[in-house]
């Protein structure tokens, strides 16, 4: 076995001249490239088992000439012409109970250029390695290291000989460790931090009389005032400051004066305590002190930046992971440009870099993502602001200057260059109330541009004008009553006003913009058909969007303010199918004093209503993009729904075809962040727009020619961030990374305000604010400011080297398939000018990715891409819609329809359970992404189901549903797909099996029946079909409970018809064998059947289980058919749906199958701790893990267990398992362990394999793609099983494995893996 790919806490971190950042992740060392701009480039495993917990560069002015080349990564071989003498630096690498040393390699020529080599054997000290320091005069590789029962040790890392050891009188456990080392082990002076919340200064160097007699170092100096353990420990020699970092969520600082040095120095005689810092919500983990700054980072996922010298204060706040916390951080030195570089990793694997100046102003107490320049406009003496635009080009720019405000005296004024401008003065009728949009577009037969602004009144009056011409403007007139919004849309070659007037009826006019032959603008207007809104209380728009589907055919989703989505259709009569072009030139036009009075009374009725969909408070915006149309508002929610075409089922009577009609179809909901209710906007991300929209082959086209942007082959959902209200702050979020980009204090959302971005509608990673507050106009950013990444280095989002999965532990995963890489954008290995690293992340070749979907801890779904041969990691989607934890996860999965290729597509049905008795249903399409080259998800809600509302629902009726608050589902097993639903087994934790129906086309979750037979905690399902020689089916359902015993369900014997009187409930079943199995709770199961010879009949079906003692447990069930009697058929398991059309009576037992409990294996001890996951790879091969972190194969035959192998997983608390078999095209890839940036390629094995006894390789094979085959296989013979598997485990982290022949693994790796235990030149006292 070996890993593929890695997911894992970052643990260490490392600068190198601030050219290059090392970081650790489990047992791998990777490197990444700071400039020009920041990208990873080589990676490394170094340690095997151990995590990298610390990196300490050498002296390269110490390092000795002579290299070694023992194993070298995925690289290009140097130029052998080069002249240039390339640059390497010497690193050890420590971690656990282990120390390397690594060389890393760089060319001058190409400094992207990287490679790591292993200098030596791995080696294995005695006790747990917490701080390492190169000796900066000696020039024989002497490592002075810490470890942790408060000693220290002079380690020779190229011989493995430990020269000096020594340890402290008071011989106590240390968290945490400084040394201080200079020029030899006499000066070196250690800094611990004891487990009794003290901090310890004491000698390890001494003097040789007491290193030669063995006799203990005394405690120097001692720092007491932490209330828990310390975690970090940092030095500052100029000022002579020690500061560490504590459980107790504090900072302190301590003046201790100089410590090491020549003659090792211990600092003050009293040290004090200078400053305490609190503002960490949890357990602080990492520091650094610099000169006037202190960075700290904890378990509450923030960095903090403190003012030392002034005040203590914190002055800003990086936040960049998910839940779980920062494990590592390191601070760079001052650079060139007066900035440090500030790296953070955290528990969810995710790196994430900023840029920061070195000598900011003390801004007190501000969020590093609240925008801290607010700017106030002064705007003038003409009333009160009410309504504020942005004034932009129609071509994207990186500077802001222009707004337009209208104040309540009806005065438009616009700010330029710093200054203020009157535009335009309204009449009285347009005093004290106004609403106002404004739109840039390009004039016609001109290059220039203008902003053109229509201002409302509350007698149905408007006033349409540009910028520039401001007195040029034209009058329209909506209706007699109030206009509630107007709303600009561009469309191909005009642009459209709209207008909410009074009784529901929305004004349009089509606008063309001219100049005339004085050089002034000139409007063309033609009215347009009315709609009328449905009858509500609150019926104006709020928000529109336009799609031209040709000339002719204009669609119109608009949402109003009571919470509606609408569909407009227009262009279907004689007049509008003349075209924009025509319409013109035969209706009349409104000239600037007087507007057409013969208004075309028709008025179009939505076609389609999604009434109420965004709540009472309405909706905020819609927008479109890619034939998805994404909708927000005031409930918290953003809705992606798309346009559905349904055909007409029969003719009229007339003989004359019903028109296609088209619904709107909600897809799914995304929730923003808690206590955000008020959303107002998304925005795409930059990274999802291609520079160039491509049409695609796939595109439907209708009869009469019109593009069908509906055609569900080219629907894809962008990845978004979401703008909105946070209590008093406006707030950009970003619901995939769960993270504030951006904050600026405004005040609530109850006020008029406008986002410039770079782009339109896109997120570039940067923004400004202006908005109205208290009668100003204020801006977060002064305008005129250039905004980009030149100036927002280290601001809110930073660099993401990688990002992060799930912050804290993964319990459940499941494998949907395999999507491999097709179009234009493969290239071969005939593209000579490509790298093997660009080739891989391509796809050349190697264009296979698995998609697979994890659940945790933090209550969210991840939908993954990995890509087994480079490692790379790609989050498609996260779903948020559970309330508590994620236990479980299963899915149904089949090719994508319509799809040419089955390798290119894939839909699948998931289905999540968890805390609070909570179900989730989703379809998920997985495509090509040909455009942005990667895999991409469209995710569909199908239902959902929560146990208390079912129960208030059936309570009065149904007694006996009982709901507990805490009920939870631990495990979910599908046991039949129909074709009009899928019916479920889930075990709770209130001691009941369940069995639900899904039905997609219903969008609904039923409960068919319950058993409360357990009476303690179901740990566990599994099912197994059963086939008879004459072809009957009937179904096995396996339940395990935590007093260790497994119940066996014949689901055909249920009679589903009969119903208790009082209750009105389905009979649910009785179990037909218990079989006693372990000592304690039963985790998984894994089950198979074999058929047995037509002599003896029936078939066996095996049970394995693993429980909480740490036992395998085989059990074999004897299945014998009833003689003359059919099991199951036509009216089996089948009809379990439909309970009430079964027959009542119970069957005889002369009918029913007989089970009988043939043998029982037992490994007492197949694991060091409770059995976690148990899955299936083939009939008879197993895989399982526990939290003593071992992957073990085991070979189960009729007679026994053999364990096959095992291998050193490098995530903690490993919870769940999925296998899936692979190919033998499968094998020609190579392991690597890299995220999206990382391509380096390892050439040889990663893991050590605890070959089996016998020497003989494990064959292993599987069909089902989350590793449950074995609940799903028929009886018949055994497959011949290829020779390689795929094992991915979850937990605080995510491991793919790959298994092979245990000979193909034994013969591989043998320098990489090889290690040595340290030994004592003297033994130590």
């Amino acid at each position: 076995m070996e890993t593929a790919a890695l997911v894992a806490p970052i643990t260490g971190l490392e600068f190198l001249q601030g050219d290059f950042l090392v970081t650790g992740e489990g047992p791998v060392l990777s490197v990444y490239s700071l400039k020009p701009h920041p990208k990873a480039s080589v990676s490394l495993s170094v340690l095997q088992h151990y995590r990298i917990h610390g990196i300490r560069p050498r002296s390269q002015a110490v390092v000795p000439p002579q290299s070694s080349t023992t194993v070298i990564h995925r690289q290009r071989e140097h130029d052998k012409n080069s002249t240039s003498e390339p640059y390497f630096q010497d690193l050890a690498v420590f971690g656990g109970k282990a120390v390397r040393l690594v060389r890393l390699h760089v060319d001058f020529q190409d400094v992207e250029r990287l490679r790591l080599e292993i200098l030596g054997p791995l080696l294995e000290l005695r006790d747990w390695a917490l701080d390492a320091r190169w000796l900066s005069k000696d020039k024989q590789s002497l490592l002075c290291v810490a470890v942790a029962h408060n000693s220290a040790l002079l380690l020779d890392v190229v011989s493995g000989h430990v020269l000096v050891q020594c340890s402290c009188f008071e011989s106590c456990l240390l968290y945490s460790a400084l040394l201080l080392a200079h020029e030899s082990w006499a000066d070196t002076v250690l800094v611990g931090g004891t487990i009794f919340n003290q901090l310890v200064i004491w000698k390890p160097g001494g003097d040789d009389e007491m290193n030669n007699s063995g006799l203990k170092a005394p405690v120097e100096r001692r720092l007491s005032g932490h209330s828990g353990v310390i975690f970090s420990i940092s030095y500052l020699q100029e000022k002579g400051h020690l500061a560490s970092a504590s459980d107790d969520r504090s900072v302190r600082v301590w003046g201790v004066g100089a410590l090491g040095g020549l003659g090792g120095n211990c600092g003050d005689l009293n040290p004090t305590c200078l400053r305490i810092l609190y503002g960490h919500q949890a357990r602080v983990f990492s520091m650094h002190l610099s000169p006037e700054r202190v960075f700290s980072a904890g378990e509450d996922g923030a960095c903090l930046l403190w003012d030392l010298a002034g005040g203590g204060k914190v002055i800003r706040t990086l936040k960049g992971h998910r839940a779980g916390g920062v494990r590592a951080l390191a601070v760079s030195d001052v650079m060139g440009d007066d900035k440090r570089w500030v790296v953070t990793g955290g528990a969810d694997g995710g790196v994430r870099l900023w840029k920061v100046e070195d000598s900011e102003q003390n801004k007190e107490n501000m969020n590093e993502t609240t925008t801290e320049k607010l700017t106030d406009l002064k705007f003038p003496d003409h009333g009160l602001p009410k309504v504020v635009c942005i004034a932009r080009g129609v071509d994207d720019n990186t500077s802001w200057s222009q707004f337009v405000v209208c104040a309540d005296r009806g005065i438009v004024c616009q700010y330029s260059d710093g200054k203020w401008e009157t535009l335009w003065q309204g009449p009285p009728e347009f005093h004290f109330y106004c609403v106002m949009d404004t739109i840039p577009v390009v004039v016609k037969d001109s290059a220039t541009t203008v902003n053109l602004c229509a201002v409302g009144n509350l007698s149905g009056s408007l006033w349409v004008f540009s910028n520039t011409h401001p007195e040029s403007g034209i009058s329209l007139t909506g209706g007699s009553g109030k206009i509630h919004s107007v709303i600009w849309q561009k469309g191909k070659d005009y642009v459209y006003l709209l207008a909410s007037g009074a009784e529901g009826l929305v004004y349009r006019w089509c606008i063309d913009v001219k100049i005339n032959e004085t050089c002034c603008i000139d409007f063309h207007v033609t009215s347009l058909p009315l709609f009328r809104l449905p009858q509500c209380a609150k019926r104006w728009l709020t928000a529109a969007v336009l799609l031209q589907l040709s000339l002719e055919k204009l669609l119109w989703v608009c949402g109003d303010r009571r919470g509606s989505l609408l569909l407009f259709r227009e262009g279907e009569d004689t007049e509008q199918k003349k075209g924009d072009e025509e319409v013109l030139r035969n209706r009349k036009v409104v000239s600037d004093e007087q507007e057409e009075e013969s208004r075309d009374v028709h008025e179009l009725q939505p076609l389609s209503c999604l009434f109420g969909v965004h709540g009472k408070n309405g909706i905020t915006s819609v927008c479109e993009y890619q034939g998805l149309f994404y909708s927000s508002g005031k409930d918290g929610c953003v809705r992606v729904f798309k346009v559905n075409r349904k055909q007409p089922e029969e003719s009229r009577q007339d003989g004359s075809s019903e028109k296609e009609k088209l619904q709107l179809e909600v897809l799914r909901v995304q929730r923003a962040c808690k206590g955000m209710e008020w959303v107002e906007k998304i925005l795409f991300l930059e990274s999802e727009i291609p520079v160039e929209e491509e049409k695609s082959e796939n595109q439907w086209v209708a009869e009469d020619g019109e593009q069908n942007f509906i055609a569900e082959a080219e629907e894809r959902e962008a990845r978004f961030v979401i703008a909105g209200f946070h209590a008093a702050h406006f707030v950009i979020w970003d619901p995939v990374r769960q993270e504030r980009l951006m904050a600026v204090p405004c005040g609530g959302g109850h006020r008029s305000w406008s986002l410039w971005t770079p782009h339109t509608g896109i997120w570039s990673g940067y923004g400004a604010l202006v908005y109205i507050k208290q009668g100003a106009v204020l801006t977060s950013q002064p305008p005129g400011e250039t905004l980009g990444w030149a100036e927002k280095e280290g601001g809110a989002a930073g660099w993401s080297l990688r990002e992060g999965i799930h912050g804290r532990g993964i319990w459940c995963v499941c494998r949907l398939g395999r999507i491999e890489e097709f179009g234009n954008d493969i290239h071969t290995k005939c593209d000579t000018n490509i790298s093997e690293n660009e080739e891989c992340e391509m796809g050349g070749g190697k264009g296979c990715w698995e998609i697979v979907v994890t659940g945790g801890e933090d209550t969210s779904l991840a939908v993954l891409a990995v890509n087994p041969v480079s490692g790379v990691i790609r989050v498609l989607s996260v779903l948020t819609d559970h309330i508590s934890g994620v236990r479980t996860v299963t899915a149904i999965t089949r090719p994508e329809r319509g799809s040419k290729n089955q390798t290119t597509a894939l839909s699948a049905l998931l289905l999540s359970a968890g805390g609070r008795a909570q179900i989730q249903c989703y379809r998920l399409l997985i495509l090509w992404d040909r455009q942005r080259r990667t895999p991409s998800c469209q995710v569909v809600q199908v239902a959902s189901h929560r146990l208390d509302t079912e129960w208030e629902r059936r309570r009065n009726r149904h007694k006996t549903v009982k709901m507990d608050p805490e009920t939870r589902y631990v495990s979910i097993e599908v046991l039949e797909e129909r074709m009009d639903c899928v019916l479920l087994a889930l075990s709770c934790s209130d001691g009941a099996v369940r069995l639900f129906s899904v039905s997609e086309v219903g969008n609904q979750i039923d409960l068919l029946w319950e058993t409360f037979y357990h009476q303690r905690c179901v740990l566990s399902v599994a099912t197994c079909s059963l086939e008879n020689d004459e072809g009957n089916r009937s179904k096995l359902l396996f339940s395990a409970a935590t007093d260790g015993k497994i119940a066996v369900w014949h689901l055909t014997e249920a009679q589903f018809s009969s119903t208790d009187n009082s209750s009105g409930a389905p009979t649910p079943p009785i179990p037909c064998l218990d079989i006693p199995a372990h000592q304690s709770g039963v985790n998984s199961l894994a089950v198979w059947a074999e058929k047995l010879g037509r002599p003896e009949g029936g078939c066996l079906v095996t049970v394995a289980s693993g429980g909480d003692d740490g036992q395998l447990t085989v059990s074999t069930v004897r299945v014998q058919y009833p003689e003359d009697e059919k099991i199951g058929g036509s009216r089996g398991f089948s009809q379990i749906c439909n309970a009430h059309t079964l027959p009542q009576a119970q069957a005889e037992s002369s009918h029913q199958i007989q089970l009988q409990l043939l043998t029982q294996s037992h490994i007492p001890l197949a694991h060091a701790a409770p059995l976690t996951a148990l899955k299936l790879l083939s009939p008879g091969l197993l895989v399982s893990t526990s939290s003593d972190q071992r992957v073990c194969l085991w070979k189960v035959s009729s007679t026994n267990i053999s364990h096959r192998g095992a291998l050193f997983s490098h995530v903690a608390d490993a919870a769940g398992l999925a296998v899936w078999d692979g190919k033998e095209g499968d094998k020609k890839g190579i392991t690597g362990f890299e995220t999206e940036q990382v391509n380096a390629e390892c050439e040889g094995k990663v893991d050590p394999v605890c070959q089996s006894s016998d020497g003989k390789g494990c064959e292993t094979t599987g069909d089902d793609t989350d590793g449950k085959m074995g609940s799903k296989t028929s009886c018949g013979s055994r497959k011949k099983t290829p020779k390689i598997g795929w094992v991915l485990v979850c937990g605080q982290g995510l491991q793919l494995l790959r298994i092979r022949n245990t000979e193909m693994d034994a013969e591989k790796g043998e320098k990489e893996n090889q290690r040595v235990q340290v030994t004592f030149l003297k033994q130590p006292a």
